[in-house]
């Protein structure tokens, strides 16, 4: 029995993951890709966010990733690990973390006393994660915790993000949603990256995502102007929810209290990063 409030380790996520999404938007982190090598922006996503789990091929990526088409994957790995080991790319991707930090966030902040209770309270909530049915935060959880406070911030919003995005691929499956299914519906909730983004990163094409659309629309999840439709809104809150239970430890195990005070953290921290410019104005919605 859970001794959280309702949706307190949802709120918790949604204050730190985007944070760490930062760096993936951030042109440091393609400068130090670049630096390597890698220089199409495809190659160097799937290079950064894959590295963890070593040299690997397009169908773990795939698998792990969900809602990337293959074709697109395959265009770049393993062919990438020949420019870039993954070595490399993690430790591109943690001089950019802390460049990208520096940049959005200021000195200030990164060398604060609330950072350095930030990376405690967070680090402790990953002790709560569990690594079986969940590679991508188990392949995160054997990278050495650095030592600086914003970094180990980071670092911990990681493991925390991948172990609730393993979990959330488990309640798609449960709900009958492939891959362009789960990105169309959840765009539809206005919650969602845009269509353009998601056409423009995801290696899928128009006539993918009219597909899907048509067949959210047979299962009368979607009505003919593309909104959800009760059952659709049904769907989606309970895949939130289903995601909620399978990635209630880490909160569990940081408390209900510490819980509330590092949302409040991670919500400072993120609501500086936006206001700086760390993501695209017209990256969510439905247009």
């Amino acid at each position: 029995m859970t001794t959280l409030p309702p949706r307190a380790g949802r709120r918790c996520h949604n204050a730190l993951n985007p944070l760490h999404s930062t760096v993936y938007f951030s042109p440091d982190f393609a400068k130090e890709l670049a630096a390597l090598g890698v220089t199409d922006s495809g190659a160097a996503y799937f290079a950064g966010r894959a590295a963890a789990m070593g040299a690997v091929g397009p169908g773990v990526v795939t698998a792990s990733f969900y809602n990337f088409s293959h074709e697109l994957v395959a265009r770049h790995l393993p062919a990438v690990w020949d420019t870039a080991s993954p070595e490399a790319v993690l430790a591109a991707r943690l001089r950019a973390a802390d460049t990208t930090l520096r940049r959005l966030l200021g000195d200030a902040a990164v060398t604060s006393d609330e950072m350095a209770e930030a990376a405690r309270l967070a680090l402790r909530a990953a002790e709560g994660c569990t690594r079986h049915a969940r590679p991508l935060y188990a392949a995160h959880a054997d990278l050495p915790v650095p030592e600086e406070p914003h970094l180990a911030y980071w670092h911990a919003a990681t493991l925390l993000r991948e172990h609730r995005g393993d979990a959330h691929l488990v309640a798609l499956l449960s709900a009958g949603l492939d891959p362009l299914e789960a990105l169309v519906s959840h765009t539809a909730t206005g919650k969602g990256m845009a269509p353009r983004w998601i056409l423009a990163t995801r290696g899928w094409r128009r006539a993918d995502w009219d597909a899907a659309a048509e067949r959210l629309r047979g299962r009368g999840l979607l009505d003919e102007r593309g909104e959800l439709t009760s059952a659709g809104s049904a769907l989606r809150a309970e895949l939130e929810d289903h995601t909620d239970r399978l990635d209630a430890a880490p909160y569990e195990h940081l408390g209900a209290a510490d819980v509330e005070r590092l949302t409040e953290l991670g919500r400072g921290f993120l609501g500086a990063a936006v206001a700086a410019g760390a993501f695209p104005q017209d990256l969510a919605g439905k247009g």
